[in-house]
């Protein structure tokens, strides 16, 4: 079974991004960024390409799936 691993907290952090700025950012509740955050939650393909396009950032590098 694949490991989801998520490194949504280094890049929005590179961003010097709140976890509340970027939901609002991709229109999201900020507890959602913080599940994606903890790998608690996989993201639908549009989250994670809105999430991507906003910290420029390809989505692999975000989402890595063991």
């Amino acid at each position: 079974m694949e490991k989801f691993k998520c490194e949504l907290k280094k890049y929005r952090t590179m961003k010097d991004l709140t976890q509340e700025e970027l939901a609002e950012i991709v229109n999201v509740r900020r507890e959602t960024i913080q599940r994606l955050e903890n790998a608690k939650y996989n993201p639908s393909l549009k989250l994670a390409i809105d999430i991507s396009r906003a910290l420029e950032v390809e989505i692999e590098d975000i989402f890595i799936f063991e």
